[in-house]
């Protein structure tokens, strides 16, 4: 993992973009739809303005008592996040993530438009797959002895 490129794990894989507008029930039917944690917000120009996560859903929205089919998403998306590059290591996007307390991160261009989401689930699914294929190994090589 601390070789591996943030676009390596980001792949080919879809992420959401919606616009400030949105409303925040939209944004939740959504997230459920596609297995996402988070969502981007964008502008009409495709650049980044803020994320919306599931925690910022439950908490600034739902404890709020807020209607979410009448609360645009840009009243409780969290504006300005951190960001990552593509080119990054993934373990540097990772000590940025818990730096800032964060389990989801935008990745963006050199323009500021969105490439997709790093997530902390991203960390464990790349460790449970490398063990995996340790526990393979050390099969293999108790097999053999």
């Amino acid at each position: 993992m601390p070789t591996r490129k943030v676009s390596k794990v980001l792949g080919n894989r879809d992420f959401l973009a919606v616009t400030p507008a949105t409303p925040a029930s939209d944004v939740a039917v959504m997230m459920r739809a596609a297995g996402q944690g988070a969502a981007v917000v964008v502008d009409r120009a495709g650049r980044l303005l803020g994320i919306c996560t599931e925690r910022d859903l439950v908490f600034r929205v739902l404890a709020e008592g807020r209607d979410p089919g009448a609360t645009p998403v840009r009243t409780v998306m969290s504006p300005e996040p951190q960001t990552v590059r593509a080119d990054m290591l993934f373990g540097h996007a990772l000590h940025l993530m818990h730096e800032a307390g964060v389990r989801h991160m935008p990745v963006v261009d050199g323009f500021g438009r969105p490439l997709g989401i790093v997530s902390s689930r991203d960390a464990l699914s790349l460790e449970i797959a490398h063990l995996g294929r340790e526990l393979e190994q050390r099969e293999c090589i108790a097999a053999i002895l």
